[in-house]
């Protein structure tokens, strides 16, 4: 039943130091410190259920991302929850169509990535209150109430709401049974902790080992910052993982489209299924001139993680400038907007492959893909989601990995809420970690 009129709406800067280990480095982001705005909302209902939101940030720029969540947070304030999901499709809209914030977006950059963190609360709150996890609310939601939480704005050239209805219904048979699936096996998961780019050798062949001892048969490599070294260190882990484990690769945007071409046409030799992001985000014709030279390889091309919203995604499914697509569930607005790519994902045919690790964006995703495979795709084939084994010691409710699976979460929520602990802990500026850390930096 939900309930209540939202009262409250806070925002805090927690950053954790991962670039002191060399986590999350890759090829143009070499000292990632994994952090998020979190948001909570709170109601005046007496069952003092809150909302919990993130939007993924790599350090410095979360608190513009906090100013963002501020500047936006008279648009959900007194606002009764009922009101916002029984309009859900108009409240979207509502804080991205702001007249005057509009425009340092629109629905891209930080004012959409402080949409996100808010929409997340939302989310988390709603199913929190019918007692349910995300996936699950999802799953058991009527495909016309599903089809009213997406804004269609821009995309009915490529999928409109009958397009979107029908795609539901069609979703509806067998949907029990798949359920069951996912419940009994969890969703196929791939590894990126291993091989990221500022790694020694000798702790990616550790890491690369427990993986393997641990029952991991799919992995991924940073690439993109020096060819010689590229080679060496795919070879180290070709070897490691053997020649029917599967390798996908991960420039972060490095290359021009002639050097990407130019890069994969020597790294073929190792088999990646994919190259993730081998040139600018934005650049959905040279994501197509990529794709169609390395299709003759056997590389397919991923992207995703850093799509501003649902018109870039339209527009590289136009151009089928991809063979993965990687939704991201901060990036985006939500998930309201990550419906609607699912679902034009499902026209096209392209298998989902989520962006996943950070701070969150494990605990997120996973109830956006089995969300898909129950009730949209209805399949598995060439289909597997990013898994990173980091910080989801801070989450009350982390994911769980058995066999290489997410398993489905059982608890109520969108996954999103963290230890009051350690958001205290890890706070910018005044936490305790960065009371010690930020001293020593100076000096």
């Amino acid at each position: 039943m939900v309930r209540g009129r939202i009262s409250r709406l806070s925002v805090r800067d927690v950053r954790f130091p991962t670039s002191l280990g060399g986590h999350g480095s890759d090829a143009m982001h070499t000292d990632p410190d994994y952090s998020a705005a979190y948001v909570v909302i709170e109601t005046d209902a007496e069952d003092g259920i809150k909302g919990c939101g993130i939007t993924f940030t790599l350090g410095k720029g979360t608190e513009v991302v906090v100013c963002a969540v501020n500047a936006l947070a008279h648009h959900v304030l007194n606002k009764d929850l009922k009101d916002i999901v029984g309009d859900f499709r108009g409240f979207y809209r509502q804080l991205t169509s702001d007249g005057q914030l509009r425009w340092i977006g629109p629905e891209k950059g930080v004012v959409h990535l402080a949409t996100a963190a808010v929409l997340n609360a939302v989310w988390d709150l709603w199913a929190k209150q019918e007692g349910k996890p995300v996936w699950k609310l999802l799953v058991d939601m009527d495909p016309r109430t599903l089809v009213s939480c997406i804004d269609f704005r821009y995309i009915t050239d490529v999928l409109t709401e009958e397009d979107a209805l029908e795609i539901l219904q069609k979703g509806q048979v067998g949907k029990k049974e798949r359920e069951k699936q996912m419940l009994a096996q969890g969703y196929p998961a791939y590894t990126t902790s291993c091989a990221w780019l500022g790694y020694s050798d000798d702790t990616l062949k550790q890491l690369c080992a427990q993986a393997l001892k641990d029952g991991w048969t799919r992995f991924k490599v940073k690439v993109g910052t020096d060819l010689q070294d590229d080679m060496r260190r795919c070879q180290i882990i070709r070897d490691m993982i053997g020649p029917e484990k599967t390798l996908m690769m991960d420039a972060n945007q490095r290359w021009d489209v002639p050097e990407a071409v130019e890069w994969m046409s020597k790294l073929a030799k190792f088999k990646p299924l994919w190259i993730e992001e081998p040139t600018s985000p934005d650049d959905i014709l040279g994501h197509a001139t990529i794709s169609k030279a390395l299709v003759p390889l056997g590389i397919g091309i991923a992207t995703g993680e850093q799509c501003h919203n649902r018109v870039i995604f339209k527009q590289l499914l136009q151009a089928k400038a991809l063979q993965f697509l990687q939704i991201d569930s901060c990036r985006l607005g939500s998930v309201n907007e990550n419906l609607s790519v699912l679902l034009m994902a499902k026209k096209f045919e392209i298998p989902v492959c989520p962006h996943a690790g950070g701070v969150g964006l494990c605990e997120l995703v996973q109830h956006l893909i089995i969300f898909d495979y129950i009730s949209v795709s209805a399949s598995l084939e060439n289909r597997v989601c990013e898994y990173v084994d980091h910080l989801h010691e801070h989450f009350k409710y982390p994911v769980m990995i058995q066999r290489a699976s997410y398993m489905p979460p059982k608890d109520p929520g969108y996954s999103t809420e963290m230890k009051e602990e350690s958001v205290k802990k890890h706070q910018y500026p005044d936490g305790e970690v960065w009371k010690k850390l930020l001293p020593a930096q100076e000096n």
